[in-house]
């Protein structure tokens, strides 16, 4: 059955030619599933049938949430009840990345976006879904390639800043160390030119000690200031492509992630790669911060501020930030995880930083952590 109702003239004559139907639902590139508003299946477009391996014999009439992997497959209905109810859209018009089931039980990352429509036969809701997996295989080689091409980089980098560091602190400590053992020489001697003499090289010390602090500040500077290539990017899309990256690998129990941006606040002045990055670290660390929770869900939203910047929010309902990790959670080298070595979130505040923005985290009203950062808005032309 078509989901949609016109008031033109012969619609009715439209709607009935069932093998034009049957052609436009035999070659729609994404699959395409109509249901009632008790959630059983109306019609399976052959995209659908290839996409998740049942014949729409198989499924008409079925309860759509045979696709879906618990725990959305057990709450399903209770969410279109509340819909019907409250008329409360938290998917239908949104759209959002989430995961689906095949016939033979393995689940994939999907796009999905549902409309709804009331039809002489009732209302109805049309699902369109395109599976990410394909996508995602193309962006794993480019990400492998970018990732080793990154690797050779921050290696290349990491050999230029030690020589740089070595080459620049070397003068301040070596100084150090020598008003230090000519104070150590002198401490023998009680007269007052002797004590003179002490606190004049240990205050020359202290001096180059705080030299050797800027030297190591003007640097950290240079590194977070870089320049970056800044263009106008759709906020939505980042979102969009970073989230299904940071699905790829994340297995059966990967998260339920669901996708609310601001329509008035899309377009913003970004590095896309920069800012990709951003959202796949934060993407990543809530799926593995849930992955003892037995309800993973992973929201992105985003808000204005009213002041040229938007705020993006990436919450997770995992077991929440431990107290004495709040203050060095952007520190370099420090992390929680048995294998990682505390750069991500560091990375995340100097690109953040470097776009002229700021990071943080706060308890998320879906139960763990909500990472925040700001961005700039892209000024109409």
């Amino acid at each position: 059955m078509c989901p949609f109702r016109s008031a033109e003239p012969g619609a009715t004559a439209f709607q009935g030619n069932a093998a034009y139907q049957r052609s436009i639902l035999a070659t729609v590139p994404d699959a395409m599933i109509v249901i009632d508003d008790h959630g059983m299946i109306l019609s399976f477009s052959a995209a659908a049938e290839r996409m998740f391996g049942y014949a729409e014999r198989d499924v008409a009439g079925r309860n759509v949430n045979m696709l879906m992997p618990q725990p959305d497959r057990q709450a399903h209905d209770g969410y279109m009840a509340r819909y019907l109810e409250t008329g409360v859209a938290r998917i239908i018009g949104v759209g959002r990345v989430t995961t689906a089931t095949r016939s033979d039980g393995s689940n994939f990352p999907i796009e999905l976006a549902i409309g709804d429509a009331i039809t002489d036969e009732g209302r109805m809701f049309t699902g369109f879904v395109r599976d990410l997996s394909e996508r995602q295989q193309s962006e794993r080689r480019l990400a492998d390639l970018q990732a080793e091409l990154a690797h050779i980089s921050r290696v290349s980098a990491m050999g230029s800043l030690a020589s740089a560091l070595a080459h620049e602190l070397n003068q301040p400590l070596t100084a150090i160390a020598n008003y230090l053992e000519g104070a150590r020489d002198l401490l023998g001697n009680s007269d007052a030119a002797s004590l003179a003499m002490i606190r004049e090289a240990l205050d020359e010390a202290a001096a180059q000690s705080l030299r050797a602090g800027q030297i190591v500040r003007r640097l950290r500077d240079f590194i977070a200031r870089g320049d970056s290539e800044k263009r106008v990017e759709s906020l939505r899309q980042l979102v969009t492509e970073a989230s299904a990256l940071a699905l790829t690998g994340s297995g059966p129990a990967a998260a339920d992630l669901e996708v609310r941006l601001s329509a008035d606040c899309d377009r913003v002045l970004v590095d896309r790669i920069q800012i990709q990055q951003v959202l796949l670290n934060l993407i990543r660390n809530a799926v593995e911060a849930m992955h003892r929770s037995p309800r993973r869900r992973i929201v992105i939203r985003s808000l204005s501020d009213g002041h040229g910047m938007v705020t993006v929010i990436v919450a997770d309902s995992g077991p929440g930030l431990a107290p004495d990790a709040q203050d060095h959670l952007f520190e370099p080298f420090h992390t929680s995880k048995d294998q990682g070595m505390g750069l991500g979130l560091s990375i995340c505040r100097t690109i953040v930083e470097a776009h002229g923005g700021r990071i943080w985290a706060e308890p998320a009203d879906i139960g763990g952590a909500a990472f925040h950062f700001t961005l700039t808005i892209a000024a109409d032309d």
